[in-house]
């Protein structure tokens, strides 16, 4: 207990005017209210620091949100593709049996002109064989005929063959 000792308080110890010093300077912040001040400053601080954390919360739970918000249109995207992809295969198989049946009608439309055109065809080339046949039969007639009146000859097989020619011919 070195409070108690009588030679700390002697005038001539510096430790006793260092004491003294020590307790004046406290006294002296004291009263220039230094502790206040300095409480004020860490006050300030730790509202500032608190601020700052309200701040970043804030922030976080922005951020939060803008990614719940994104993920959220990223699903709706993803589902929009699909469906998207959903309905262009489906036009797809549309326009395919739209194509199918519109190139069978187009067939079906050139194998029926094609025919018509045959059909056509065979019916001027009979046309043309009769017409070369009646043309030769009339030749032939006139031949017959010239040489019957000529010679006055009568063949009887030669004015049935005749007869026929026209009958056929009709």
């Amino acid at each position: 207990m070195e409070f108690f000792n009588p030679e700390l308080y002697a005038l001539d110890n510096p430790e006793l005017w260092v004491a003294v010093a020590l307790a004046l300077f406290f006294v002296i912040l004291v009263v220039a209210g230094v502790f206040k001040m300095v409480g004020a400053q860490l006050d300030a601080k730790a509202a500032k620091i608190q601020s700052e954390l309200d701040e970043a919360a804030r922030l976080r739970a922005e951020a939060e949100a803008l990614l719940k918000q994104i993920r959220a249109e990223k699903a709706e995207a993803e589902a929009q593709a699909a469906e998207m992809l959903r309905a262009a295969e489906a036009d797809a198989r549309v326009m395919e049996t739209e194509a199918k049946a519109k190139l069978e009608e187009t067939l079906a439309r050139r194998q029926a002109l094609a025919e018509r055109r045959i059909a056509q065809a065979e019916a001027q080339a009979s046309a043309e064989v009769k017409a070369a046949a009646a043309d030769l039969a009339s030749r032939a007639a006139e031949q017959i005929l010239t040489a019957r009146v000529s010679g006055q000859k009568s063949d009887p097989m030669l004015d049935a063959a005749i007869a026929q020619i026209s009958a056929r011919l009709n």
